[in-house]
């Protein structure tokens, strides 16, 4: 009886602490809202100097980019997407990203051996610090091997780490690979029994998002080129147990990615074996 009571508490707490947050993010939203029009819409309509409405319009478009159309698809992907495994990963926002075109069994210092062999470079975490850097690195057209890649999602988590090589010492064009462990227990479609599972794309230049108008890397969109590549990287370079490829494990098809690039993929996963 006291723990049906215990648990009954703790339940109405959890609702009502999100229930406070999501009041508290609509009345920040709303204030956001509020200040852009007064001040930024306005400024670019009717700003005294050009300098005003220019720098009024770079405002405006971080608020909508940043701010407000990621928020949007965070509410209505929750929504209309599922949180299972349907072989992609998730943006940061919700949007389905990258297909999920890679498995791997062995442990994660076997792992990272095999990537490091190969000639991959473990990318630093995202962050204030190194996000700086990648964009400083990026306008000045300097080389940064170790620049984060954008949070992508699986099972409900960031990825564990990522891989990546620079393509002419620079980072606008890389070819890199995220990496997630799986659940205990958890197996993939068909019953194969894997330790990661990692989704591969090879970013070609920086542009905008299609579904945000944020900055970010544009991938190529035959993704079963970068997962060919990073295969033959590891078999070219490490001494594997096995690689076995089951084709059409998924359907084949056209789609986009979390940044609006056209993907394309013939559905066949590589099962590498450490």
């Amino acid at each position: 009886m006291k723990q049906n009571i215990r648990g009954y508490v703790g339940t109405s707490i959890i609702v009502v602490w999100n229930t406070l947050k999501r009041l508290m993010i609509g009345v920040i939203l709303l204030i956001i809202g509020w200040v852009t029009y007064s001040v930024l819409i306005k400024t670019l309509l009717h700003g005294e100097t050009r300098l005003d409405q220019v720098l009024a319009f770079f405002a405006l478009w971080f608020v909508v980019a940043y701010i407000f159309i990621p928020r949007i698809h965070r509410i209505l992907t929750k929504m209309y997407i599922p949180d299972y495994f349907i072989g992609r990963i998730r943006t940061a926002d919700g949007l389905l990203s990258d297909p999920v075109n890679l498995a791997v069994i062995g442990n994660e210092k076997q792992l990272h051996n095999a990537m490091k062999q190969a000639g991959w470079v473990l990318a630093d975490e995202l962050s204030l610090t190194t996000g700086f850097k990648m964009v400083a690195a990026t306008l000045l057209r300097r080389s940064y091997v170790h620049a984060p890649v954008s949070s992508g999602y699986l099972f409900g988590n960031v990825q564990s780490f990522t891989y990546q090589q620079e393509v002419n010492n620079k980072t606008s064009a890389r070819h890199h690979v995220r990496f997630w462990k799986v659940p205990n227990g958890w197996l993939m479609p068909g019953g194969h029994k894997v330790d990661w599972v990692a989704a591969g794309t090879y970013d070609r230049a920086v542009g905008f998002s299609y579904f945000t108008l944020q900055i970010t890397h544009k991938i190529a969109s035959d993704t079963d080129i970068e997962r060919d590549y990073i295969v033959d990287t590891l078999q070219s370079n490490v001494s594997l147990k096995k690689v076995n490829i089951i084709k059409n494990y998924f359907s084949a098809y056209h789609h986009r990615s979390g940044g609006g690039d056209s993907i394309m993929t013939d559905g066949a996963l590589p099962i590498i074996e450490l």
